[in-house]
């Protein structure tokens, strides 16, 4: 979908009008109306509560206009807009008295379907809305298009998404940005990112375990390295996940979409960084060479790891590919997972857990993330936990045991990150398990726009 065409310049073309407001405001709102609107309005219920809507007669005809509720009318909210995008007819629409600023990219997420498997896909055509605010229009696109990409990528089965996929989609990104791609698989990953190797050496050869690179921009800019972890898909191995655990592991490369999107977006928007986007891309699977519980891996940075788990797997993908980020000397990295289930069991679906080394960077994602309206919640490093992943014959297990386990997870992370490297890891869902407006059950970017926000303030376009 193009979303740039799905909201335009308000130069005057004719439209359907759409009349905002709200509970609070909608007895005067009503007052003010003709007979016919009053008696429409009563006819449909419509009281102006949030996302209620209400289709109101004009004097010619043929003509129409729309009434919508939205929570707060004197607020332009980020999804006040996206119920109306996904239920109203094809055609073109404008506001009366409202600033649309925050609402655009609400409008274009309304309008994303995801109907690669449907043989009749229900298609409609495009509602476009037109604006005073038309500056705003071409990044509200390009964060759509991120999100859309991010939900087309972990909405996709994992039959047709192994690593090559995930290969493929570097390789599309980086031709259209003048990027340049690399990737290590077979012996040269066995050589020297063993822990990328075994978490993906039991796969079938055409989903074989890599690690794909993307670099972009000036050398003499900030390097900034975003990592994804790729697993396709994770059936924890030989500690095998029961059969409610795996339905959902399609979306396990859920990490490895956000860095491809955000690597997009940060091109796109031409921030002035040195761009190193690593995913290290693996599917866990079973077979007679699967990594077993008890095996003692020696990590690129030369950790020993003891497998206490064999489901506990992206973190070791993860450490491969941050090790390499450090040694090309990247001044801020960011990670993105689907880590743990234990921050889905602390925060839900809906807040990635944050962790970094960098309390300033932490505040100013905080601060990015609420002007996003894409919420991140802090989460603590805590030393102490440390010791949960203790090994009698190993550095380091790889598993902290039951308790704090998305704590434990970022420390083993840490493990492999340098204290004065700016560092900060997201442990995200990547999906959604029931529908809102503009969000849809399935895969979702959750963090993505937040970490865009705060890499626009602090490496502003020139």
């Amino acid at each position: 979908m193009q979303y740039d065409t799905l909201i335009q310049p308000d130069n005057g073309q004719a439209a359907t009008l759409i009349h905002v407001t709200d509970k609070s405001r909608f007895e005067a709102w009503l007052a003010l109306q003709p007979d016919a609107v009053r008696t429409a309005v009563k006819a449909q219920k419509f009281e102006g509560g949030a996302n209620d809507i209400a289709i109101l007669p004009a004097d010619k005809t043929g003509e129409w206009s729309v009434a919508a509720g939205v929570t707060d009318v004197s607020a332009s909210g980020l999804w006040h807009l996206a119920k109306l995008a996904d239920s109203l007819p094809e055609g073109t629409y404008r506001l009366a008295d409202y600033d649309a600023s925050e609402a655009m990219l609400g409008w274009m997420l309304g309008q994303y379907r995801y109907h690669e498997y449907l043989s009749e896909p229900k298609l409609t055509g495009p509602r476009v809305l037109l604006v005073k605010e038309p500056a705003r229009i071409a990044m509200a696109a390009l964060q759509a298009a991120a999100t859309a990409l991010v939900r087309d990528l972990v909405n996709r089965p994992a039959g047709d998404l192994g690593p090559n996929a995930l290969e493929a989609e570097a390789k599309r990104i980086a031709k259209a940005h003048k990027a340049e791609v690399t990737v290590t698989a077979g012996e040269p990953l066995e050589a020297g990112y063993p822990l990328i190797h075994a978490v993906g050496n039991a796969a079938a050869r055409e989903h074989a375990p890599r690690l794909i690179e993307l670099e972009w921009g000036d050398p003499r800019h900030p390097r900034v390295a975003i990592v994804g972890k790729g697993i396709t898909f994770d059936t924890g191995g030989l500690d095998i996940k029961p059969s409610t655990g795996m339905r959902l592991m399609k979306k396990d490369m859920g990490g490895a979409a956000h860095a491809l999107a955000l690597a997009e977006l940060i091109m796109a928007a031409h921030l002035p960084v040195r761009l190193h986007m690593l995913v290290a891309a693996a599917e866990n699977s079973i077979s007679g060479n699967a990594m077993r519980p008890g095996d003692i891996i020696k990590s690129r940075k030369g950790i020993t790891v003891e497998i206490d788990n064999t489901d506990a797997e992206g973190r070791l993908v993860l450490a491969d590919a941050l090790t390499k980020a450090i040694e090309d000397k990247a001044e801020l990295i960011i990670d993105f997972a689907t880590l743990t289930g234990a921050a889905r069991v602390a925060l839900g679906p809906d807040l990635p857990a944050m962790f970094s080394n960098d309390d300033s960077v932490a505040i100013g994602l905080l601060a990015a993330s609420k002007a996003a309206t894409d919420p991140l919640w802090h989460m603590p490093l805590w030393a102490p936990y440390m010791e949960m992943l203790d090994s009698d014959i190993a550095d380091t297990s790889n598993s902290g045991g039951g308790f704090a386990g998305a704590v434990t997870a970022a420390l083993f992370l840490q493990k492999f990150v340098p204290d004065n490297v700016p560092w900060v890891h997201l442990d995200t869902f990547a999906w959604r398990p029931t529908s809102k407006p503009g969000r849809p059950k399935g895969g979702e970017a959750l963090g993505l726009r937040a970490v865009f926000g705060y890499l626009a303030e602090t490496y502003p376009a020139r």
